[in-house]
């Protein structure tokens, strides 16, 4: 991404959210109250002047959403499990930290500077006060080191961290990649990750390589191409690498199943590109 400007897809995934919240029976896949006003006016004009029930959209804004709920199922889990620390790696606009039902619960939400500064301007326009147990932690992740920034920042390597990392790994390097997840693999017993990531287009049918193809021309036209893909048996091998085990990888088959049954609006992931995955230390 360009290094003054903030994500352009960050803004694309949090109008994909709003739009969950305006087009979408209910109930929700994802209820989030701040969806529209983090935002913004001007965003949301834009967002519902787009064609929001096209298959295209409808397939994009349903993996956003799933993936979202997924990532707090499994915070959830954590919190019980006595996590009390959770790390939002490109946090973007999302707006847990803003809603969060933890009180005891510290988050650190990292993100590139430019995002992280957009980020701040558009909760202050909304009037979305930051609470105190928020951190913001501004790091490139591919010129910066992520253990140091978070340290700086006051999190304890000696308790046990959850990760949220969704939307990323795509933009990022296989040596950035693993830099961060061996990071994560280090934190004490109990800590565990979400994650997301996309299948080669070698293993996708004709359809799935056209709306491929189609995203990655928008991304690609705003400065943020896709330049990593992983197919199951690799993404298991670089976590099991990183010391992550214990690992649940959704494919659009099972987040299907489990997130769009009897729903009559048509929401579905279906194609197979798309997986969500967690894993634990």
């Amino acid at each position: 991404m360009h290094e003054t400007r903030p994500s352009h897809t960050a803004e694309m995934v949090a109008m994909r959210r709003a739009a969950h919240q305006v087009f979408d029976e209910e109930p929700k896949v994802f209820a989030d109250p701040l969806a529209l006003r983090v935002i913004g006016p001007e965003a949301e004009a834009r967002m519902r002047t787009m064609q929001q029930k096209t298959s295209f959209a409808k397939v994009g804004r349903a993996f956003i959403v799933v993936r979202s709920r997924f990532a707090e199922e499994e915070l959830a889990q954590a919190v019980q499990r006595g996590v009390m620390q959770y790390v939002v790696l490109g946090a973007g606009l999302d707006t847990f930290a803003y809603r969060n039902p933890y009180p005891a619960l510290r988050i650190f939400e990292v993100d590139h500077p430019a995002t992280q500064a957009w980020k701040k301007e558009r909760l202050a326009a909304a009037d979305i006060e930051i609470p105190s147990n928020v951190t913001h932690v501004p790091v490139n992740f591919e010129r910066e080191i992520l253990a140091d920034a978070l340290r700086a920042a006051g999190l304890d390597e000696q308790r046990p961290v959850f990760f949220a990392w969704l939307g990323v790994t795509m933009y990022l390097t296989d040596e950035a990649i693993n830099t961060t997840l061996r990071y994560i693999g280090a934190r004490p017993s109990g800590s565990g990750l979400v994650l997301d990531y996309s299948l080669p287009s070698a293993s996708l049918n004709w359809v799935e390589r056209i709306f491929r193809y189609m995203l990655a021309r928008r991304v690609a036209k705003a400065g943020e191409p896709f330049i990593n893909f992983f197919t199951p048996e690799r993404m298991k091998a670089t976590l099991e690498a990183a010391s992550l085990h214990r690992l649940n990888d959704l494919d659009a088959t099972a987040m299907d199943a489990r997130y769009f049954q009897g729903r009559t609006d048509q929401l579905a992931i279906t194609g197979r590109s798309l997986h969500v995955v967690s894993a634990r230390v």
